[in-house]
Order: structure tokens, then C-alpha cells, then sequence
């Protein structure tokens, strides 16, 4: 499989924006003091908009939103694993980072809230999303720069219920990833596996979290070339796409849910979904019963912005009451 990659070029850094990061000089041991950091958006800032794509369930044991208002994030980064807690001090964001990835975390912070994206880019030609735009000025999309932690749970995700993923997800880090640095305990946050853990996950293990051989044998795939996957997240949407989309088992549905989050992609549109063809439909054409094909003619007005244009119908609440049956859980574990 390696050898259908072009030849392996220096991944750049993710962009950022300049910023103080204060703390100990080096990155903190797990039990040691954070780093922090403080920014000030260029404009509004809606962190449950911005983070919530992050979120895998409930009871994601990588993301938590505290009682608070407070965000933390367990991940692993090119520097090792962190914990990330951000927090709207005002008109500012307050971020602490714990573990060997807190710089990168801290330094990454404008990026992951979305200082890249341009919102100013998108123009409404349906009142309902002009609408939406207006009342959710705090929308940005987020760019985390990591493509495996997207990756992994959008191949989980593959046609199943919402609930059969997520509850894999969180067994299988929960099990084979490690303590998030920090003071997270309370909140029992792991950071998902690296590379060569999720490939030496037995077969047993994926059978007990409900997973079907053919995700758990794309999952295996995608591990084997994680370092090539991951210099998608620096690449324009097509060639991404194109660099995901070489793994057998990844196709259109999943290399968009990946890059909507790791590059923050405003046109990376999500197609082959169970839903989202009747709800867009539903809003821009009061035709529930749209395909793909009618989802993305719709969706032609705002080329080069349509995963924005879906965010904003689904955040305007103008979604189809649901008629038909729903998807029936499987239980393969059982079996």
C-alpha cells in the first residue's frame, strides 16, 4: 500500500497565529504546572460551535464540556500526548495545556479555533441560511492538523447507528489508549491509541466493541501508512481527498468527515449520508426524499463553501420530522 504514495516530502507545521505561551520551559510532565496561553478572536466565538464537531458522544472519553462552560481535549500529537482545557475569559480565550504535546497544543490553539477559516467568504442565497448566519455569528470551523484522530472514528462511524460507534470509540480507547496528562482524572479522558497500538488490536477486541471486520481491517489499512495519511492535513481539499481515498474502505463519506476537522475544509461536503441529502433538500426545496445527486445541485450556489452551507441548515433547526424507520442496531458482539 505504501508504495502508492508519491515520494515522502517534510510535513509543514500547522499554522498558527503568534502568541505568548506561558509556563515552565519545557513541556510539563503529567503531574507538573500547565502551560497557558491567552488569544483574542478577531471576531465572535462560539466554542460549543467550534469544538462540538470534536465531540463523539456523550461520553467521549477524548472531549469533555464541563459544568463551567470549559472544553478539554485529549489527543495525541506529532509531539506526543496533551490535554487541552479552553475556556471564553470575555472577549478572550483562555487555554491551559498538560503533557508532552502542550506546546504544540497551546501553539495550535488560533488554528484549532478556527483563526484560519473565513466566514466572510460564505454568501447566503437562501433566506433560511442568511438567517442562520446571523444568529450564529460565533460559527467558525476548526482545524485540529491531525487527520488520524478524525480518521479512526469517521471509519467507526461507516454504516451504523450513532450509538454502535460511538460506543466503540469509547471502548477501544478506553482500553487501549492511555491516561490523558494532567489533572483530568475526574473526568476520565484517555488519548486514543497511537499507530502501532491500533494495529495490535486483536481481532477479539474489535468483535467485543461491536466492529465489523470490514472497519476494523480499513482501521488496520489506514494505521499502516499513518505518517503519509497525516501530510493530508496539509494539503488542498482535492489532494487530500485523493490521498485518503487510497485506502481501500475510505470513500467520499469518510475522507470529508476527516477533513472537515483536520483541515477545516468550508467544501469538503459530506456525501453518502443516511440523512443529510433529505435535510438539505427539506430546507432549500421542501423535498425530503433528496439524493445525493439533488443535494449537491442545490448545494451549487455555494461551491467552495458548501460544508458551511450544511452547518448552518443544520444549526437553523429546519430539519424533516422523521417518518421513515430508523436504522436497527446490530450487535455483533453477541454473535
Amino acid at each position: 500500500m505504501a508504495g502508492r504514495f508519491a515520494p515522502r516530502t517534510a510535513r509543514p507545521a500547522l499554522p498558527h497565529q503568534a502568541g505568548p505561551v506561558r509556563g515552565a520551559a519545557a513541556a510539563p510532565t503529567p503531574a507538573g504546572p500547565p502551560l497557558t496561553r491567552e488569544w483574542t478572536p478577531p471576531g465572535p466565538l462560539d466554542l460549543r460551535l467550534v469544538l462540538g464537531p470534536l465531540r463523539r458522544g456523550p461520553a467521549d472519553p477524548t472531549f469533555r464540556m464541563a459544568a463551567d462552560g470549559t472544553f478539554w481535549r485529549a489527543t495525541r500529537t506529532p509531539e506526543g500526548p496533551g490535554t487541552l482545557r479552553v475556556a471564553a475569559r470575555g472577549d478572550r480565550i483562555g487555554a491551559q495545556a498538560w503533557g508532552p504535546g502542550a506546546e504544540w497544543l497551546l501553539a495550535g490553539l488560533p488554528t484549532l479555533l478556527g483563526a484560519d477559516d473565513d466566514p466572510d467568504a460564505f454568501t447566503p442565497h437562501h433566506r433560511l441560511l442568511a438567517v442562520a448566519r446571523h444568529r450564529r455569528p460565533g460559527l467558525r470551523l476548526l482545524r485540529t492538523g491531525l487527520v488520524m484522530e478524525s480518521l479512526i472514528p469517521s471509519i467507526l462511524e461507516q454504516k451504523v447507528t450513532t450509538d454502535e460507534a460511538y460506543r466503540a470509540w469509547r471502548l477501544l480507547v478506553r482500553r487501549h489508549g492511555t491516561p490523558a496528562p494532567g489533572p483530568s482524572a475526574e473526568l476520565g479522558l484517555h488519548v486514543m491509541p497511537d499507530a502501532r497500538t491500533w494495529a495490535m488490536i486483536p481481532s477479539w477486541e474489535w468483535h467485543k466493541a461491536g466492529v465489523d471486520t470490514k472497519r476494523s481491517s480499513t482501521i488496520l489499512r489506514a494505521v499502516r501508512v499513518a505518517r503519509r495519511l497525516e501530510e493530508a492535513s496539509s494539503m488542498p481539499l482535492a489532494e487530500a481527498t485523493a490521498r485518503l481515498e487510497l485506502i481501500p474502505g475510505i470513500g467520499p463519506w469518510t475522507s470529508a468527515e476527516t477533513l472537515q476537522r483536520s483541515n477545516g475544509a468550508p467544501d469538503a461536503v459530506t456525501v453518502g449520508d443516511y440523512h443529510l441529502p433529505g435535510i438539505v433538500g427539506h430546507a432549500l426545496a421542501d423535498n425530503r426524499h433528496a439524493d445525493d445527486e439533488e443535494m449537491l445541485t442545490l448545494l451549487t450556489p455555494y461551491a467552495g463553501q458548501r460544508h458551511r452551507a450544511t452547518r448552518l441548515i443544520l444549526l437553523s433547526g429546519r430539519i424533516p420530522e422523521r417518518r421513515g424507520p430508523r436504522m436497527t442496531p446490530g450487535n455483533i458482539a453477541a454473535l
